[in-house]
């Protein structure tokens, strides 16, 4: 997950990426058949996207908030965004309300309710946050398995974990090339299919060790999980990049084109 330091003033937008893809990127030739059955009975002209929020504390005061490339992202793929307030009480809502999900990227998960100690270095995400995350995915898993999910950074790690995986809680202590993962494009390996190669943008100082029961669709070259997905789901695909900030069209703007199309 992303990793940051003391709260700091609301982050700025950063300006458009001008650096192009150096892959021959092509688009996913992957067409998912529309399955509704998880969605509420009336019609709408647009699918709507739940995108979860950070909590983010300002001067004693919390705030929920997401970048707007999530909101950019989902919207020029056909979705009408609503930001989710991590509100564990209202998931039902939310499942009612919400043709598909994005979980978004942000700081590390607690590790003791996975069986683990989180490592001393972790910057912990917000505790209604990881409760709120952790209870849609499994109502999500339970009771809504046709509804289709991205799991950004942060969220591809909580899908891990709730499949009984675990994390890699501080590359620095394991890899030498940690730097190549913070806030920078590489390479990623697709292991199957369902992936294309490509350049994707990364900002994450920790990673996915075990996936646990989800697949691993994609590595990056020092041997990083960069994909996983469940393929008994309809579209269930988390990835460790942030494909809202990514050039490569199949493995940024098509990410939430595939998402929408699975509804």
């Amino acid at each position: 997950a992303s990793s940051k330091s003391q709260p700091q003033p609301a982050p700025q937008e950063s300006p458009p990426r001008s650096q192009p893809c150096v892959h021959s990127c092509r688009k996913s030739t992957i067409q998912p058949q529309p399955n509704r059955s998880h969605r509420i009975p009336h019609k709408r002209p647009h699918p709507v996207v739940g995108i979860t929020a950070d909590v983010q504390v300002f001067n004693d005061r919390q705030r929920h908030a997401i970048t707007s490339a999530y909101t950019d992202a989902v919207t020029t793929a056909g979705g009408i965004p609503i930001i989710l307030p991590p509100v564990a009480n209202d998931i039902q809502a939310h499942l009612a309300l919400c043709d598909a999900f994005v979980l978004t990227g942000g700081d590390d998960p607690v590790t003791e309710p996975f069986g683990n100690p989180t490592h001393p270095a972790a910057v912990r995400v917000h505790e209604s946050r990881q409760i709120y995350e952790t209870q849609l995915l499994r109502e999500l898993q339970q009771s809504h398995p046709n509804a289709p999910v991205l799991g950004v950074c942060l969220g591809m790690q909580m899908m891990s974990l709730i499949a009984e995986g675990s994390l890699n809680q501080h590359l620095p202590d394991t890899h030498t090339t940690h730097a190549d993962h913070w806030d920078r494009d590489h390479d990623i390996i697709p292991t199957t299919s369902i992936m294309l190669p490509g350049t994707v943008h990364s900002r994450h100082r920790q990673a996915i060790s075990n996936p646990g029961s989800l697949e691993v669709l994609a590595t990056s070259p020092d041997g990083l999980i960069e994909a996983v997905g469940d393929p008994r789901r309809r579209f269930y695909l988390g990835v460790q990049w942030h494909p809202e900030r990514t050039d490569c069209a199949p493995l940024g703007s098509d990410l939430f084109a595939r998402l929408i199309a699975a509804i």
